[in-house]
């Protein structure tokens, strides 16, 4: 049978378990409760671009196609057989270079004949005034009828008239004769012949013999919309757009491979009616092409400078959105580097930036990155764009060990 002092040590085991337990479960339960709570997330980074006005060049790319600076089709003048074709295709002529010639034969015998009436008309011119002349001192003498006088007197006349009509003949036969020669009425390349040797050929008939074209310079005719071109006006009356003193605009060329013509050219007017069909006008530019690189008919892309804005504000593009109603919209960090939206006023592009002309103002930062983690109103961490970004620990990571110095070898 146990004794009272082995009863005793057993009922304290009995009663210090279970209060052990319930003390280990209490403090189980407390532990989570006195941890402190973790620290709040920093702000996210972005990366801005500070607005600053500059001088922007202002430039419009219009397609067109490029027209040769002269064109003359070459037609005969008198009828005839084409007995010769004295160019060769293709080849630059000069201005009254024979081109072809038609054969003269019947114009060379008008030619002979209208001399033989010159000096039909020229005898009976000196007839007529050889016998006016003898009559004059008889009408005096009352030899010979006053009458008979003034009718040798009107003979002589008529047969100076006679004399004039001969020689405009012989003139007018001598031209056709020299419109035998079918001559360059300019100076450039001409194309193809549409006529050989032996073809009959009409004064001033439809299809033309050939075709010469002065190509250098070269003209270039672009199309632009009445209401670019109205904006442009608005912002030139308005103080917005400075032009230089000479008043035309100087202008570059993109061929159709995307290649930049090297010559630069100006613009030298825009036409005086609207279509009425695309409702644009025609712009004239003129280019140098002393290599003859630029063929007429070619497609092309000007580049008018229109003229420049001295206060410009550009925006890239990559930090400006849309919004519901399709109106651009920028995030900019205000006061307390605080999130706001402005909604913008684009007039054009740039390159890769918006030239805006309302809704920001110089000095303001435009989040270009990190646009997709930040919303209105909230708070960043502003960085210049492009920098590089800053490490941001990890939250509820342990803390690096630090690195234990080796024991120095012990010496023997």
């Amino acid at each position: 049978m146990p004794c009272s002092g082995d009863v005793t040590v057993m009922n304290l085991r009995a009663i210090a378990i279970p209060l052990a337990a319930a003390l280990l479960l209490a403090a189980c339960d407390q532990a989570p409760k006195q941890q402190a709570a973790p620290p709040p997330p920093p702000p996210p980074e972005v990366g801005v671009v500070t607005l600053a006005p500059r001088k922007v060049d202002i430039v419009t790319e219009l397609p067109g196609r490029t027209a040769a600076f002269r064109v003359a089709e070459v037609r005969p003048q008198v009828n005839g057989i084409i007995l010769k074709r004295l160019f060769e295709e293709g080849s630059l002529v000069e201005a009254g270079q024979q081109l072809y010639q038609i054969d003269p034969a019947s114009y060379q015998a008008a030619y002979q004949s209208a001399q033989a009436a010159l000096a039909r008309a020229s005898a009976q011119s000196t007839a007529s005034r050889l016998l006016a002349q003898r009559y004059k001192p008889l009408v005096d003498a009352k030899a010979v009828s006053k009458q008979d006088y003034d009718n040798a007197v009107a003979s002589a006349q008529q047969a100076a008239a006679d004399v004039a009509s001969a020689r405009a003949q012989i003139e007018t036969a001598r031209i056709s004769v020299e419109y035998t020669k079918v001559l360059a009425p300019i100076a450039g390349r001409v194309g193809r012949s549409a006529v050989s040797e032996g073809a009959l050929v009409t004064a001033n008939q439809a299809a033309p013999l050939a075709t010469v074209q002065q190509l250098d310079p070269m003209y270039v005719d672009v199309t632009q919309s009445t209401a670019d071109l109205l904006r442009l006006r608005r912002q030139m009356e308005g103080g917005q757009m400075q032009t230089d003193d000479s008043g035309q605009a100087p202008a570059r060329l993109v061929l159709e491979d995307g290649s930049e013509y090297p010559q630069p050219g100006k613009l030298l007017f825009s036409e005086v009616t609207v279509n009425p069909g695309t409702g644009s006008v025609t712009l004239r530019a003129e280019f140098p092409n002393p290599k003859g690189f630029l063929l007429p008919g070619m497609f092309v892309h000007a580049r008018i400078q229109a003229g420049a804005v001295a206060d410009a504000l550009l925006v890239p593009q990559r930090g400006v959105s849309r919004d519901m109603r399709g109106q651009p919209v920028a995030l900019v960090v205000g006061q307390n580097n605080k999130v706001e939206q402005r909604t913008l006023t684009v007039d054009r592009a740039i390159g890769d930036q918006w030239l805006v002309t309302g809704g920001v103002a110089a000095g303001d930062r435009i989040i270009v990155e990190g646009v997709q983690k930040v919303r209105p109103g909230a708070e960043v961490r502003v960085v210049a764009a492009g920098a590089p970004a800053a490490p941001r620990p990890q939250q509820g990571a342990a803390p690096a060990p630090a690195k234990s110095t080796p024991a120095p070898a012990a010496s023997n």
